[in-house]
């Protein structure tokens, strides 16, 4: 947009462009037909200014276009001698007695009118070889009506297209909805459907011997691990509906999230339906440009299985510094329990079992812009009435505590989480279940990660991010055993993790990492992977 003579900031409400953004935004309320109308106008009023540049001799670039005004300057012909009272009035006189820059009009007074090519009159016909004048303001003008045309085209093309303008989402407000970016776009909009997604492939190359020189048989794999879909749609300021659907491993469709909220306040949503369980860092926030490395924890696969999503309610929101969720969902099926973990036990929203319900809640702190911690709690029972040994139904209780924390500042990014898991009557789950020996579950999970990575251009500023990256992390999911049971050594497993990220836009993530992975009984296999990831 070209400099304007007026020394006002482009941000006051007197600047041609804060004006006419307020008039664009009046005219949004016309609905197409009005925008339609007014940007036929618009683009006529520039072409009768071409070609009013064309006849005067002019480049378009030059030429005037008069802006709207309350009143015009009178022609000659008002300040007659019959109108005026004078006698005749000479043209050389009326040419002469201008001020320099103007012409004459309301009966002799000098007009604010700016010379032009096409608004001299006689007396600036008479003057041979005067230059024409160009005025900066009359440029302006000009373009600013080009600006009016542009800005109102695309409006008209935004409601054509059934596309709504967005509202600003905080990243504060963003996390206490529990959403990834992607995730959350439908409440970035004012009304009106929403679509987004993501998308991650993965390969895998596995050492051809495990820790103690044993040689193992582990083909290489190449998944296109998700594809995913996000559609939501804002009935109201109040009423937004929120989905994800995947496919997984380019075959299996699967719904991760399904649900409707009613945002009571700023500080209260009400939610229902498919849910996810508010735990950990990884299990809400699960886009692969949002957790570090080729693949997710084995905390938050084991003992937060990640993804997981269940059937349920509750409240959610933010006060001040502190958000929280609080859900009522179906519980976990103890009949998928291992000895590797809780993974088994999710029913995905399935035609999910329900004798047993649990509460999940979350808490997290935010004391400064990029920083956060917290923690999250998870009760209820797992048995869903199917078991009964020795005449007696079991009551799996399952109850699950963790901590987590995250720093990104000044390049650096921090993260650490603990997580413990404790069951009931697992000794009777194993004689259910069939288990002997080391195959027993686990009366107690524990595992935690602490993790540390550097962003090498994060002062740059050039949108570019290269964060290399390490992770420690300890899982045991078989921590204590009833008795008459043994653990296995193989579930006490440490990996260590060294690896790369690149991001070339925030969109789009290039990862490779190296897992050295050791466990109690020397049968560690260590793998190499490369992740390919993006989301918009």
């Amino acid at each position: 947009m070209s400099k304007h003579s007026s020394s006002q900031s482009p941000s006051s409400p007197l600047h041609p462009s804060s004006r006419s953004r307020q008039s664009i935004h009046s005219r949004s309320a016309w609905g197409p037909f009005g925008l339609a109308l007014a940007t036929t106008l618009l683009a006529a009023s520039v072409q009768t200014a071409r070609a009013s540049a064309a006849g005067a001799g002019q480049s378009p670039a030059s030429a005037s276009v008069p802006a709207p005004r309350a009143g015009l300057a009178e022609s000659p012909e008002s300040c007659s001698p019959a109108s005026a009272g004078h006698g005749p009035v000479s043209t050389a006189g009326s040419s002469a007695g201008a001020p320099v820059g103007g012409v004459v009009g309301n009966c002799g007074q000098p007009s604010q009118e700016p010379l032009t090519a096409t608004g001299v009159g006689a007396g600036a016909a008479a003057t041979e070889g005067a230059p024409t004048a160009r005025p900066q303001a009359q440029q302006a003008e000009l373009q600013e009506l080009r600006r009016r045309l542009e800005v109102l085209a695309e409006e008209l093309e935004r409601l054509r297209s059934g596309e709504a303008p967005e509202q600003e989402l905080t990243e504060a407000r963003r996390r206490a909805l529990g959403l990834a970016p992607s995730a959350a776009s439908v409440y970035r909009r004012r009304h009106g459907l929403s679509i987004a997604g993501y998308g991650e492939m993965l390969y895998e190359n596995y050492a051809s011997a495990n820790e103690r020189g044993v040689r193992v048989v582990r083909p290489s794999q190449l998944d296109f691990l998700r594809l995913v879909l996000y559609s939501g749609y804002r009935f109201t300021d109040r009423f937004v509906f929120n989905s994800e659907i995947e496919l997984e491993h380019a075959n299996e469709i699967s719904v991760e999230f399904a649900f409707v909220d009613f945002v009571a306040s700023d500080a209260l949503t009400l939610r229902g339906g498919m849910v996810l369980v508010p735990m950990g860092l990884a299990n809400e926030f699960h886009e692969p440009t949002v957790f570090v490395g080729a693949r997710r924890t084995e905390t938050e696969t084991r003992l937060l299985p990640s993804t997981w999503r269940e059937n349920g309610a509750g409240v959610l929101g933010a006060i001040g510094r502190v958000s929280f969720r609080a859900y009522v969902v179906n519980g976990l099926n103890a009949a998928g329990f291992t000895a590797a973990g809780l993974r088994g036990g999710r029913q995905k929203g399935s035609r999910a079992r329900a004798d047993d319900l649990a509460f999940v809640g979350r808490l997290d702190i935010t004391p400064t812009p990029g920083v956060f911690l917290g923690g999250s709690v998870y009760g209820g029972q797992s048995d869903q009435g199917q078991f009964t040994v020795d005449d007696r139904r079991l009551a799996v209780g399952t109850r699950i505590v963790e901590l987590h924390a995250q720093v990104q500042a000044r390049g650096f990014d921090l993260r650490g989480l603990y997580a413990r898991a404790r069951l009931d009557d697992v000794a009777g789950l194993n004689r259910a279940l069939g288990l002997q020996g080391s195959q027993s579950i686990g009366e107690v999970l524990a595992g935690g990660y602490v993790q540390v990575g550097y962003d090498c251009f994060a002062q740059t500023g050039r949108g570019v991010s290269l964060v290399p990256f390490y992770r420690f992390e300890r899982v045991n999911t078989q921590a204590r055993v009833p008795a008459g049971f043994a653990s296995n050594p193989a579930t006490n497993g440490t990996y260590q993790t060294f690896g790369v990220e690149l991001k070339p836009l925030v969109q789009v993530v290039v990862k490779a990492d190296y897992q050295r992975v050791s466990n109690r009984a020397g049968t560690g296999v260590s793998q190499f992977n490369v992740g390919l990831g993006y989301a918009f």
